[in-house]
């Protein structure tokens, strides 16, 4: 199994290159080197979308039974690695191993395999019409796509992109985020030894602005891009990708509410919040960071909520008693304090937390921030409007549920909410009610691959999951066949 150092590699038509100035990879728990990687530039996406271009005419018309053999091989390869992927994923991010052991690297493994299966289990649809003729529709690849990944659970959405794209005939240039690039050279191995024609998956490392983002996101020859990251980010894409028509699909942040009323069961609801507060240290655009709570619960629910917070455990990564990671750069760290330092002097209070664990070497050099809880901020603070993304989190009280809507509803973001009560009808309503791709009632993070997948508002354009990738990543054709 490899350790550090770590001496990343560009993907392009099949071969390992280290072309371009190579920048340190750092360790979010320490704060040290533990490697570097090359930063690609024009030269180096050119050559990536040239690789794929040549390899799409061959790829997009190969079977999709062959397809589906080789993203198989590919998916068994993750998982045949599971061990030692899961450690990359800690160094890359800081997150706990423990987490990562807990089905983690088999949901990289099954965004491959689903998609592989998908592709060969749905056909194409006819529509027979009164005069004899049919209708029929045909779901061909787009080209060239360019996958954009973040670096907060980089192998994840890096797999939820690949495994689509793939799987329906694209071909794909990936550009992990330039904090995480161990995960994706090590999928590139592992397609590498899956039999992967060359061409058909390529990485590039570097960063946005004036290098590969930037070269890749407005390169001619790409077709389609897949995007999850920030909104700002996402809003400069979309003016790169507009000069070409080149189709996008975004999944930006969020802001999501946690709702819970006074008939939930507080011990589960506790236990749900626990999960969507500080998963990934709270770096996860999917987490309910504003819990809103039904005033008759308010106070109990605080309590228990600040006592079980008090059992998360910071340290390292790579221990399995720790449950709460470090933060992704000093940058990132800072920004997130910067939220609790700009509070309202009214009102708003620390219940816990607000400040770094007291850590021995080297792990005192880390990002660490201990799992903070803020009460009584207004829904228009600005720590309850912008994400924050780390282990802050703020809880409201409110005294109707139409207010409690309205609160949920009063940010820029829709990505995804939490609702949990035992009324059955009030779930429904509210879940109707909030704008969110993805509302979960009375649980969190429960993930299908079949529905949708994608936000409202600011956060994202698009869906992809099941059908709704298949809308992504092909192009549909009518044909109308006449009976004469």
């Amino acid at each position: 199994m490899q350790s550090p150092p770590f001496e990343v590699q560009h993907y392009i038509d099949g071969e390992f290159t280290s072309g371009g100035e190579r920048f340190e990879v750092f360790y979010p728990a320490t704060n040290e080197a533990i490697g570097t990687a090359p930063e690609g530039k024009e030269a180096e996406v050119d050559a990536a979308v040239a690789a794929a271009r040549r390899a799409f005419g061959k790829w997009g018309r190969t079977p999709a039974a062959e397809r589906r053999r080789i993203l198989r091989t590919f998916a068994d390869g993750i998982r045949a690695h599971e061990e030692e992927l899961a450690r990359v994923e800690s160094w890359d991010v800081g997150r706990p191993i423990r987490e990562n052991a807990r089905g983690y690297i088999q949901r990289v493994a099954a965004n491959i395999e689903f998609f592989a299966d998908f592709v060969v289990t749905h056909g194409s649809e006819a529509y027979p019409m009164d005069t004899g003729y049919v209708n029929y529709v045909l779901h061909r690849p787009v080209g060239v796509a360019a996958l954009i990944t973040p670096w907060n659970v980089p192998m994840l959405l890096e797999t939820w992109k690949i495994g689509p794209a793939l799987a329906f005939g694209n071909t794909v240039v990936l550009k992990p985020a330039e904090l995480t690039p161990l995960g994706a050279w090590k999928l590139a191995q592992i397609a590498h030894e899956a039999g992967l024609p060359p061409g058909v998956f390529n990485v590039v490392h570097g960063f946005g602005p004036d290098s590969a983002g930037a070269f890749l996101t407005g390169h001619p020859g790409v077709d389609l891009i897949s995007f999850t990251g920030e909104t700002t980010t996402g809003k400069a894409i979309m003016e790169s990708a507009a000069e070409t028509l080149k189709k996008v699909s975004f999944e930006l942040g969020g802001k999501g509410p946690n709702i819970i009323f006074a008939d939930a069961d507080l011990e589960r609801a506790v236990e749900i919040s626990l999960r969507s507060s500080f998963f990934n240290q709270g770096e996860f655009c999917l987490a309910g960071p504003r819990i809103l709570v039904e005033r008759p619960a308010y106070e109990e629910f605080v309590e228990r909520f600040a006592e079980a917070s008090k059992g998360l455990r910071p340290g390292d990564p790579m221990d399995p008693e720790t449950t709460l990671g470090s933060l992704i750069s000093p940058d990132h760290l800072q920004k997130v304090q910067g939220f609790l330092d700009e509070l309202p002097s009214t009102e708003a209070e620390v219940v816990l937390g607000g400040d770094r664990p007291e850590l021995g070497d080297p792990l005192d050099g880390g990002n660490y921030l201990n799992a903070t809880i803020v009460a009584g901020a207004k829904p228009e603070d600005r720590i309850c409007q912008q994400e924050v993304f780390g282990p802050v989190v703020t809880v409201t009280s409110f005294d109707e549920e139409e207010e409690a809507v309205e609160i949920a509803n009063g940010v820029s973001y829709g990505l995804s909410a939490v609702v949990q009560t035992r009324d059955l009808g009030r779930a429904v309503r509210v879940a109707d009610a909030v704008d969110a791709g993805t509302v979960w009632v009375n649980d969190f993070f429960v993930r299908d691959l079949r529905v949708p997948f994608g936000g409202m508002k600011q956060s994202g354009i698009g869906r992809e999951g099941g059908i709704y990738s298949r809308e992504f990543f092909t192009e549909a054709k009518n044909v109308c066949l006449s009976n004469r």
